[in-house]
């Protein structure tokens, strides 16, 4: 009789679900225990359902002193006291109105319900009063001091992070509800907050002295999200059962799941960590696909490449400074440090003399959901025969025709609704990085050499593309480019068949009009 794997909490964000129907939970619970006895007030920011809310519900169990509910786990050994705390638990994940007075409403609604789960009576309609009436109430009602966890505290500020005068004014309206967690310091045992972004205005930062950062540190780089490990332990069931439907050994599988899933690095010398959402999801569905992007790009990062002018093709590899990752979110000089907070780029490498972080997209699942996501704002403004034209492209390229691939992008991008922009050279580069992206395809853009920048590298499992791209010039010249500066020169100990591609795109035609291979 076939052995089926516990069941994985798909959807499911609290812990005490998921421990009473014996579903899947991976022991975080012995980092957990040595946070909680570390640090009074901590703040964490992690990409949106990377296990935040997970943590937070765990915390509040933990600190409720459910003590049943940790049977066999980390804690249960390291904690002798189990105290009971009040814990007071507001998430503002599902906040999505933009008027600061509808947030209000929706803040006050929160709190309303927290009143009511204490039996404390409303003395006042301002909502940093009412916060902590609740927490001074409960510490005398329990004869403990009070927990506070604020899950996704951000959420308000980024739906209107593009916006600077209502930004202006709900980052106001949360100040007046965090400020009173610094006078109430008395009744509080410990304060815990998550969310993806730093806004260094809001008083939870410039007023809580002693509030610890744990974003980038070593030790709790691991709190959320599953290590190499900790797949192979608690996973090995569904993973077997997803190699025997995909017809692939155990190790091949875990291969696919590394190369889709892991890469996400959270401090400079940290253990990469897989997307949880991403993997229980394709475990549970016994299928590999972009689950994490499946949930919806937040429009707000659009309107932030809008803002930076950002060269989506020069996003991997990246570099920036430490100093960089502290900025706040809303005086950001660069998209980097909210591409980061968000999890579409992660931490590659530290260089600790020069102080200088490399980033880059984690995984397949990141990079080709993120250019599905901008395909429309630097390709097409539709997505008609998308799907069959893209697969055709990468069809050509696999199979070492790359002619045919480029006759298929012309005939595509000529079937593209005209659009009244004027684009320059840079723009065409970034189309084909998103192109090419989509492919699946190992794709590098505007690489570095000793004579000058690549535009655009295509890399298949036995051939390399080097291809030079022209606006309103010769292809020949493009192509001659290739060899006059030996941008080939890199890749000549590879082994893979090099090929190189000149490629030219009229201003006029808004399409590519002539290539030369060589």
């Amino acid at each position: 009789m076939e052995t089926l794997p516990r069941r994985y909490p798909l959807g499911i964000q609290t812990f005490q679900k998921i421990i009473e129907e014996n579903m899947l939970y991976v022991d975080k619970t012995e980092l957990i225990y040595k946070l909680t006895q570390s640090y009074s007030y901590v703040f964490l920011s992690r990409p949106r359902r990377f296990g935040k809310s997970l943590l937070v519900s765990t915390l509040a169990s933990y600190f409720r002193g459910e003590k049943e509910l940790f049977k066999g786990l980390a804690m249960e050994r390291l904690e002798k006291q189990w105290k009971k705390h009040p814990v007071i638990h507001l998430s503002l994940a599902s906040v999505k109105e933009i008027e600061p007075e509808k947030i209000e409403e929706s803040l006050s609604d929160r709190l309303r319900d927290i009143e009511h789960q204490f039996g404390i009576e409303r003395k006042s309609n301002i909502l940093g009063s009412r916060l902590k009436d609740i927490i001074q109430q409960t510490t005398e009602q329990y004869g403990e001091k009070a927990v506070v966890v604020l899950d996704e505290y951000d959420a308000p500020l980024l739906n209107v992070l593009h916006d600077e005068q209502r930004l202006k004014e709900v980052r106001q309206l949360m100040r007046t509800l965090y400020a009173p967690l610094k006078d109430c310091d008395p009744y509080l045992r410990f304060v815990f907050i998550t969310g993806i972004s730093k806004f260094s205005q809001l008083s939870i930062f410039s007023e809580i002295n002693n509030l610890t950062v744990i974003s980038m540190d070593d030790e709790y780089a691991t709190l959320c999200g599953f290590t190499q490990q900790e797949i192979e332990e608690y996973f090995q069931d569904g993973i077997k059962l997803l190699a025997e439907k995909e017809e692939l050994t155990v190790e091949q599988t875990l291969g696919k799941l590394r190369q889709m899933y892991d890469g996400y690095h959270f401090s400079s010398d940290s253990l990469g960590v897989y997307n949880p959402y991403s993997i229980i999801n394709a475990l549970a569905k016994k299928k590999i696909e972009n689950f994490w992007f499946s949930t919806g790009t937040p429009s707000f990062l659009v309107e932030m490449l809008r803002k930076f002018h950002t060269d989506i093709s020069r996003i991997d590899g990246s570099e920036a400074a430490m100093e960089e990752f502290d900025a706040p979110t809303e005086n950001m000089k660069s998209i980097l440090p909210l591409f980061y907070q968000s999890g579409y780029i992660t931490i590659k490498s530290f260089d600790r003399k020069a102080r200088l972080f490399t980033l880059g997209f984690p995984n397949k699942e990141v990079k080709t959901g993120l250019m599905d996501n901008l395909y429309t704002y630097y390709v097409a403004p539709t997505l008609d025969y998308r799907a069959t034209n893209i697969w055709r492209i990468s069809k050509g390229l696999l199979e070492d025709d790359p002619e045919t691939s480029l006759q298929t992008l012309q005939a595509y991008l000529e079937g593209i609704p005209y659009q009244d922009s004027r684009f320059d050279e840079n723009h065409y580069t970034q189309m084909l990085y998103v192109i090419f992206s989509l492919l699946g395809l190992h794709v590098d853009s505007q690489v570095r050499t000793a004579k000058g920048r690549l535009d655009v590298v295509v890399r298949t499992e036995d051939h390399i593309y080097v291809m030079e791209v022209k606006l309103d010039r010769p292809a020949q010249e493009a192509l001659e480019q290739i060899g006059t500066k030996n941008y080939l020169l890199p890749y000549t100990l590879d082994g893979r068949q090099l090929t190189k591609i000149g490629i030219s795109f009229s201003t006029e035609e808004r399409n590519v009009t002539e290539w030369v291979i060589g």
